[in-house]
């Protein structure tokens, strides 16, 4: 089960998390080591001492829990930097849950939306989609238990459970009257990876995360069902992925560069260096690349753009990326918490450092407000072929795509950038399809009709727009329409290639495939000088 929780300020917290890789891979566990020097333990019973206070004086009960999981060791991290952090037992159990990319359940994303649970997302070919659970059903009920006054983290506790056991469950859906299905819960693999043929010879590989132990697996199923020699150039899609494991990072970097060249590095003060080498795929070496990055590219993302880029292997476009360039270790606790600390700094091949500086600025401004014009000067070094790149900032695109910006319309009309959550579009579907079946074909495209019930729709909703600025938005509404008619007549995976093969940056990306292919040339040429 996925569960997502849209609190900004929950965002924040979950960023540093996600923009945690994994060091090495596995999970790094050290014994702390105890110093029971003067100066420690005069701070300790200050710390003590405080929390006595508290406890005896303050006006309400103190829960000791929260006081130290959510208040003393956070409060602690957040003051060496905007990575370390603490997650709590039950967030360390998801996390080790999506790691391993499997588990026993129905298969399905779930959300609140204001004070319901909703189906966001049936995974392809789970029990949950083979029992005709859609996007939009609001779950009412679970073996018969009230679930309208629970959260989606509660809720998704009971659907969870052990294999080929039962589940019953109930929905509502507009212009249907209340719908109970017996599921019985099967193990649940995701997938993060889509690969297809945007073009004949060009392939498309999309990775939304590192977070699972799959990805690399992945990319070579979808390469190898596709036919992997018969690729003439690959664009890789990194945008909006946050990181995840490193050692994912490396394996899918390292299938397309050459065996044994340096992938990443890492060093710190209580780590000696190490470095990740590549373990190459033959048939990933001879054709051109574009690996396509914005700002919300980070970690094992930048360490594979990075990468690729100092290697001359790939020809970059779009923005220049997060900068998320710190190491952190997990720490388990003996409580089922962990500490996620910052043990090192990684280093692309080349010697460049990941990490933008955050010494200046609070954490707020370091992950709401990035800056793109981040990187030292100070820190020059050289591709392989002798290019000049710049460390400090994140990793800056050999060539510069701006994202679109979203108008007032637009962003009234989504609420927020993000596809996957409640927004207009999710809510005039669930109103179109109210007692229709969800049987459009898959070049669906919204007419002319179509436009004028979302217009109508919008003006009952009280959403705020004039005629013109309609208008002007029409090609972009059909668009957001098309993606989530898909969706909900196939799965997302239809609905993203959709979106994808119409995407002006994709389309630049195979434009500037001519320019990756000599990129690869100069790079094989001056890999072949140095053996």
């Amino acid at each position: 089960m996925k569960i997502r929780n849209t609190g900004f300020a929950v965002l924040i917290v979950a960023a540093s998390v996600l923009l945690a890789p994994v060091y090495g891979p596995g999970i790094r566990a050290r014994a702390a080591s105890s110093n029971t020097g003067d100066d420690l333990d005069k701070e300790m019973r200050s710390v003590m001492d405080a929390y006595s206070l508290v406890e005896k004086n303050y006006a309400d009960p103190v829960n000791t829990e929260n006081a130290f999981y959510r208040g003393v060791i956070p409060g602690m991290l957040h003051t060496l930097d905007p990575h370390s952090n603490f997650v709590d037992p039950a967030e360390y159990q998801e996390m080790q849950r999506k790691m391993h990319a499997q588990y026993y359940g129905v298969g399905m994303q779930i959300i609140m939306d204001g004070p319901k649970t909703v189906v966001m997302e049936p995974f392809i070919g789970s029990p949950a989609y083979k029992a005709g659970l859609r996007r939009g059903d609001w779950i009412t009920s679970v073996d018969g238990h009230n679930c309208t006054t629970l959260d989606s983290g509660e809720v998704a506790n009971m659907l969870r459970g052990p294999k080929d056991t039962q589940v019953t469950i109930t929905v509502k859906r507009e212009g249907s009257d209340p719908i109970t299905v017996t599921v019985t819960r099967g193990g649940i693999e995701t997938s993060v990876v889509n690969t297809f043929w945007v073009k004949p010879g060009i392939a498309f590989v999309n990775v939304e995360t590192f977070e699972a132990s799959n990805v690399s697996r992945d990319v070579d199923n979808g390469l190898r069902k596709m036919g992997e020699d018969h690729v003439d150039g690959l664009i890789l899609d990194l945008r909006g992925n946050l990181g995840g494991l490193v050692n994912e990072a490396v394996a899918l970097a390292g299938r397309f560069l050459h065996d044994q060249q340096i992938v990443v590095s890492h060093r710190g003060r209580a780590e000696q260096e190490q470095v990740f080498r590549a373990q190459a795929n033959p048939l990933a070496q001879h054709y051109p690349m574009v690996v396509l990055v914005n700002g919300q590219s980070a970690s094992a993302s930048e360490i594979v753009s990075g990468s690729l880029q100092d290697h001359d292997r790939a020809w970059l476009l779009g923005e220049t990326t997060f900068g998320k360039g710190l190491v952190q270790a997990q720490f388990p606790l003996r409580e089922g918490g962990a500490l996620l600390l910052t043990i090192a700094h990684y280093y692309t091949p080349s010697g460049r450092l990941i990490q933008r500086d955050y010494t200046h600025q609070s954490f707020w401004d370091y992950y709401s407000h990035h800056d793109t014009n981040t990187q030292n000067p100070q820190d020059v070094k050289a591709t392989d072929s002798g290019r000049k790149v710049f460390g400090g900032g994140g990793i800056t695109p050999d060539e510069k795509y701006p994202s679109v910006k979203y108008s007032i319309f637009q962003l009234r009309a989504v609420g927020r950038t993000d596809l996957d959550v409640p927004n207009t579009f999710y809510r005039f579907a669930n109103h179109y399809f109210a007692g229709r079946k969800t049987d459009l074909p898959v070049d669906w495209q919204a007419d002319n009709d179509t436009l004028e019930q979302y217009r109508s729709y919008l003006k009952s909703q009280n959403v705020t727009f004039t005629d013109e600025e309609f208008d002007a938005n029409r090609d972009w509404i059909r668009s957001r329409l098309r993606w989530e008619f898909l969706f909900r007549c196939f799965d997302k995976s239809t609905a993203n290639r959709a979106q994808w093969s119409a995407d002006p940056e994709v389309q630049k990306a195979i434009e500037s495939m001519p320019k990756a292919e000599a990129l690869l040339k100069e790079a094989q040429k001056t890999y072949a000088m140095r053996q």
